[in-house]
């Protein structure tokens, strides 16, 4: 994800969201405890360009993961390997380790700290691309009328500053097709002062983004599942600064739809 600059100083932080388990309340009266449940999912992913917070990072890619959740913890891996227009050091590859865990406060409201890790084995500091960032993250989950609304605060370590995003998510049910029309809206604005490494200068990067899109999921066995989706996401006011010279327009800032084919297998 790591980019030529000045056209790609978004690098380092990933898509970066973290899937957790729902937690079902316990019926009355409560049986004897049990250990929680476990389970690893591989997710296998192409998708028709790498976008994210609004700056295109890439051409098709595919984007595999594997996640293993217990209880309220989930664990994983999520990486991205471009397979047309790469950019060297940017997201060739990019391998992002990631984390969370739900603490839940009642059937409508949880509370989920996480981090992700990203790594860019290619990039060279040289050029102005950081091999690894780290990025903490605090999210709070509140569902409504089957509308979830999940406000979201990141803190890049590295890359020093903050990004503040609200998604909301609501699922209508198909059952004649035996699926759902999963429906998603994020915005968000981020604003780093350490942008890249080995510049002389402070190079600072800042913007706005947003996404709209839906995923239609088919249960294909038991323990697997095919997803397609769709989404259009857009970056806006997004500019980048070295030292004390005038800020300039990121051209990776931009609008892209982003069609993404996906298979789930749990074991």
């Amino acid at each position: 994800m790591n980019k030529k600059l000045p056209a790609v100083l978004l690098s380092a932080l990933a898509l970066g969201l973290v899937s957790a388990r729902a937690q079902t309340p316990a019926p009355a009266p409560a049986p004897a405890a049990v250990a929680p449940s476990s389970s690893w999912v591989f997710t296998p992913s192409v998708v028709s360009q790498y976008m994210f917070r609004g700056a295109r990072l890439g051409g098709a890619s595919f984007q595999p993961s594997i996640e293993y959740d217990e209880g309220n913890l989930a664990v994983g891996v999520w990486a991205n390997q471009p397979m047309a227009n790469k950019v060297i050091g940017q997201s060739d590859p990019e391998i992002d380790p990631y984390g969370s865990y739900k603490f839940v406060v009642n059937d409508s409201l949880n509370v989920q700290p996480g981090f992700t890790w990203y790594n860019y084995p290619n990039a060279n500091s040289s050029n102005g691309f950081y091999k690894s960032t780290f990025e903490p993250n605090l999210a709070i989950n509140y569902t409504a009328s089957g509308v979830t609304l999940t406000p979201k605060i990141y803190y890049d370590m590295v890359l020093k500053g903050p990004t503040l995003e609200l998604t909301a998510a609501y699922a209508i049910p198909l059952k004649d097709l035996g699926t759902e029309l999963d429906l998603t809206a994020v915005g968000g604005t981020f604003k780093w002062t350490a942008a890249a490494p080995d510049q002389g200068v402070a190079v600072k990067n800042y913007g706005n983004y947003w996404q709209a899109g839906f995923a239609l999921p088919f249960q294909v066995t038991k323990d697997s599942k095919f997803t397609v989706g769709w989404a259009y996401t857009k970056g806006s006011d997004n500019f980048i600064k070295y030292g004390s010279l005038p800020k300039g327009p990121n051209p990776a800032a931009l609008g892209r739809g982003v069609a993404t084919v996906s298979y789930a297998i749990t074991f």
